[in-house]
């Protein structure tokens, strides 16, 4: 009895299935025979037109000058303004020339100054222990760092950097000599 059941109700499912079907058939028939058709619409056109008469009298009709963009002088629109602040910060870095400008402060020990009517000097050591004698406007250090000034007790050098805003700026770093023991 069980199977004789599912096949009646397969049976049922089936004819609403089609009944359904058949109805939305005839309604769509129905609606087709109800569309109204219309005629297109005319082009626009893409330049605006005048007329303009020529020596004869005669009418000619012309196109109205566009604007057209033209780059030249201005700039681009789609580039970052970032990325080119980032190239000429690349542009402007350039290699150390000496072995000095290869080198941190903090690898830098500071360890006689010579006062004299000529100049001052100084004398700094690295850390594998080689000295090297320095003047006001050495360069010196990895960021572009200058012997600002040299004093019977310091050195002061000068590294110039830029703040957020783009704005230079400069740092004074003084390097002592250490107490005599």
């Amino acid at each position: 009895m069980p199977g004789r059941l599912r096949k009646n109700n397969l049976f049922l499912f089936v004819s609403i299935a089609l009944i359904i079907i058949g109805r939305v058939s005839l309604n769509t028939s129905l609606a087709a025979e109800d569309v109204v058709y219309k005629e297109s619409r005319p082009m626009k056109a893409l330049f605006e037109t005048e007329s303009k008469t020529d020596d004869n009298g005669k009418i000619v009709d012309g196109k109205k000058e566009s604007y057209s963009y033209n780059p030249e002088g201005k700039t681009d629109p789609f580039k970052s303004f970032i990325a080119l602040m980032e190239d000429a910060e690349k542009k402007k870095r350039r290699k150390p020339k000496t072995y000095l400008e290869t080198l941190d402060l903090s690898q830098l020990e500071l360890i006689a100054i010579v006062v004299g009517p000529k100049g001052n000097w100084a004398m700094v050591r690295e850390a594998k222990g080689m000295g090297h004698v320095i003047r006001k406007g050495t360069p010196i250090g990895t960021r572009n760092g200058v012997v600002h000034e040299i004093t019977d007790k310091e050195v002061v050098i000068r590294e110039e950097y830029k703040d957020f805003k783009g704005i230079t700026k400069y740092k004074d770093i003084a390097k002592k000599v250490p107490a005599l023991q």
